[in-house]
């Protein structure tokens, strides 16, 4: 085994690569499964219109919405329902095909989230 000082052991001969936070073996780790299971945010919900990066098309952006990964897929589903459009749910972030800023945000607001408007 190979150890080093202050991080203690980041090899073992037994199992390869070891995790430095719980000291198990990579295969076997959950902190990275751990830290995406509960997402982190203050509370807000942020609503925002942009068009970079897509070739001028409009999207409306939702940040903020503290849920995982199943969970976010259905409300983004129960969202693009209620504007009568296409989207997606990628790394956190609902994405609803043009521009439904205000619908969106009467819509989350009946839902009982706590929603803001970003961007101009």
């Amino acid at each position: 085994m190979r150890k080093t000082g202050a991080s203690g052991l980041v090899y073992s001969t037994d199992s390869g690569r070891m995790c430095p936070t719980c000291r198990l073996p990579i295969a076997d780790c959950h902190c990275k499964a751990a830290s995406k299971a509960a997402p982190q945010g203050d509370g807000v919900v942020r609503v925002s219109r942009e068009t970079k990066g897509r070739g001028g098309k409009t999207t409306t952006v939702i940040r903020g919405v503290t849920l995982d990964a199943q969970a976010l897929a259905g409300l983004g589903k129960r969202l693009r329902t209620a504007c009568g459009a296409g989207g997606t749910a990628k790394d956190g972030v609902l994405e609803v095909q043009g521009d439904h800023c205000d619908r969106v945000v009467e819509w989350l607001t009946k839902e009982g989230w706590l929603v803001k408007r970003a961007g101009g």
